[in-house]
C-alpha cells in the first residue's frame, strides 16, 4: 500500500493509506508510461504494475506478458476515468480521413506511356 505524507517527494510513511484501484490496462510499458505521465500532469497519483516491471520485464513486449495495469487511488477513479474519456474523444476528433490523392508524376507518365503503346499497336494494325 502507498501512503501519502506532506513531503515534497510525494509519498512517505504516514497514517493515511491510499487504496489503489485499477483504472485500465495498457499493452506495453511505453504506452503505460505515457498514460501515467498524462494522469500525473492532471494531478493524479498513479502507480504502474505488471509483469513488465520485474527483473525480467524489459524483454516482455507481447501478449499478456506486456500488459501493464494503471492504478489510481480509489477516491480519484471517477475523475481519472473522465480524463481517459476526454483523451479518447480528443484523439477521435483529431483524426481526419485521408483526402483523395492527386495523381503523381509517375502515374501520369505511366498513363501516357500506356496510351502511346496502345496507340502504336492499334495504329500499326490499322495500316495492314
Amino acid at each position: 500500500m502507498r501512503t501519502r505524507g506532506s513531503a515534497s517527494c510525494g509519498f512517505v510513511e504516514s497514517s493515511v493509506v491510499l487504496s489503489m484501484t485499477r483504472l485500465t490496462s495498457v499493452n506495453g510499458t511505453f504506452g503505460a508510461h505515457v498514460l501515467a505521465a498524462r494522469l500525473a500532469d492532471e494531478g493524479f497519483d498513479v502507480e504502474l504494475r505488471g509483469p513488465g516491471f520485474g527483473p525480467y520485464g524489459r524483454s516482455l513486449t507481447f501478449g499478456e506478458m506486456a500488459r501493464v495495469d494503471v492504478y489510481v487511488p480509489e477516491d480519484q477513479i471517477g475523475e481519472a476515468s473522465y480524463v481517459l474519456l476526454v483523451t479518447e474523444v480528443d484523439n477521435a476528433l483529431e483524426y481526419e480521413p485521408r483526402l483523395r490523392r492527386s495523381p503523381t508524376l509517375r502515374a501520369i507518365a505511366a498513363a501516357v506511356m500506356l496510351v502511346a503503346l496502345l496507340g502504336g499497336v492499334l495504329g500499326g494494325r490499322a495500316l495492314f
